[in-house]
């Protein structure tokens, strides 16, 4: 696609659990679980009822990133102590409410596909009685990872200027795309320069997908580069809250109001 990067339009067809977004990455580092608490807080912060739920398989770090040490949370869904409506606590700071994972567990990973999906259509559930839910899953293409995209609305890849970084974003988008090529998968770059940097960082991995899928995943926005970032998550804090006044909030809260038209 050359030119700019368009917009995706809203599908007119709202299917069962199309209020789920789940946020994805080919690999760690490019900012993913940020995104996911900042897109919840921005939508929390529009009056829209939000559930951040932390899927990253035994990397769960919402919780670490938000300064919370939760008494409940994914792990005692796991064991069959809790349910998804009990695990669920409420974050008045941030307006959301949260599901934590559980860090260093290998659980979630070693499910066998019933139990995922089990958990899947439980979160869909639990989903109705919100307008959205961030689903903040793990890096990579692993079997969770793909059968939770697979149950969702929309999937954001998000994804940086680093080739690795694009690499992998490839490499999930072409696996999710040929395992259900009906996901609504969209694309958003991170730490960019500037807008018009990550516009074009957009368009080389577009035409990587367009030259070997077939397939253009749209555009949903630029994330510029920060330094506020890397102090929110230093004081364990959404930057929403520490330091509503800056470029990576405003690129997150349109993004947002994207999702929201």
């Amino acid at each position: 696609m050359s030119g700019e990067p368009q917009i995706a339009p809203r599908p007119a067809v709202r299917p069962k659990g199309a209020n789920i977004l789940a946020v994805a990455s080919g690999k760690g580092g490019v900012g993913k679980t940020w995104f996911a608490i900042s897109l919840a807080h921005a939508l929390a912060g529009r009056g829209v009822r939000t559930l951040l739920f932390d899927a990253d398989v035994g990397l769960a770090n919402v919780d670490i990133q938000l300064g919370l040490t939760p008494k409940n949370d994914l792990g005692g869904v796991l064991s069959g102590r809790l349910t998804l409506n009990q695990a669920t606590i409420s974050l008045p700071e941030t307006g959301f409410d949260l599901i934590a994972g559980r860090s260093g567990s290998g659980n979630l990973a070693n499910l066998p596909p019933n139990r995922i999906q089990m958990l899947s259509d439980d979160l869909t559930l639990l989903a109705a009685t919100y307008d959205k839910v961030v689903l903040d899953l793990g890096a990579g293409v692993e079997r969770t990872v793909r059968q939770f995209a697979h149950n969702v609305g929309t999937c954001l890849v998000i994804t940086t200027d680093e080739p690795t970084a694009l690499t992998d974003a490839y490499a999930f988008i072409k696996v999710v795309h040929a395992e259900r090529s009906e996901t609504d998968i969209r694309v958003v770059i991170n730490m960019a320069n500037s807008t018009r940097e990550g516009e074009r960082t957009y368009n080389t991995l577009n035409k990587a997908c367009e030259g070997f899928l077939k397939f253009s995943p749209p555009f949903l926005g630029v994330i510029r580069r920060d330094n506020r970032v890397r102090e929110a998550i230093r004081h364990q804090t959404s930057i929403l809250t520490r330091f509503p006044n800056t470029e990576a909030v405003d690129d997150v809260e349109a993004i947002a109001e994207r999702l929201l038209r």
